[in-house]
């Protein structure tokens, strides 16, 4: 597994794309928890696509922050010529994967939105993570016990899962990605 360092390149072409400074921070912070989390799992894991994905996960909100920013960011991502993997990174984010019902429900295109990769399992759970962190709605002592009280938080407060089905599916994240860290 090759380490990866997130790129200023990368940084400033989200500022030209007129990313909001409080957008970029959110995806700078990601990106870096993101990359942290893959540090540890004992797997084969591309960090490459771990943070440029995470670092390119809300590009489509230089457009809007409604549900349609993760195609709006896809769809600008490959207009610029990002990689087809972190493209789908920004396709899929939305609501950690959805499946096909889901996507109809919420009024975006007949897919399946779900996560196949490791990698972008860690950057859902990241994002997740780094919410909470920041958010200030739940009081932490610190980053590491956000993890440890993952699923209490997500159960007392609905707006980090969204529904039960998305909580469900972070907390299958939560777990998989939990073990596959060097204890």
């Amino acid at each position: 597994m090759q380490d990866y360092k997130i790129k200023q390149k990368d940084i400033d072409l989200l500022k030209d794309q007129g990313m909001a400074e409080t957008d970029l921070e959110h995806s700078l912070q990601v990106a870096e928890k993101s990359l942290e989390i893959a540090r540890r799992v004992s797997a084969d894991v591309d960090m490459e696509l771990v943070g440029r994905g995470a670092l390119f996960h809300d590009l489509g909100k230089t457009v809007t922050h409604e549900i349609r920013h993760g195609l709006i960011g896809a769809e600008k991502g490959a207009k610029l010529g990002l990689p087809s993997e972190v493209n789908r990174v920004m396709e899929k984010h939305i609501r950690g994967g959805l499946t096909e019902t889901e996507a109809v429900a919420l009024g975006l295109p007949v897919k399946d939105y779900t996560l196949h990769r490791l990698e972008e399992r860690i950057i859902i759970y990241a994002d997740r993570l780094v919410d909470i962190i920041h958010d200030g709605l739940v009081t932490i002592r610190d980053e590491a016990e956000v993890e440890i009280r993952f699923k209490d938080i997500l159960k007392e407060n609905i707006q980090y899962g969204k529904n039960a089905i998305t909580t469900k599916r972070y907390v299958g994240y939560h777990d998989e990605i939990q073990g596959l860290m060097a204890k």
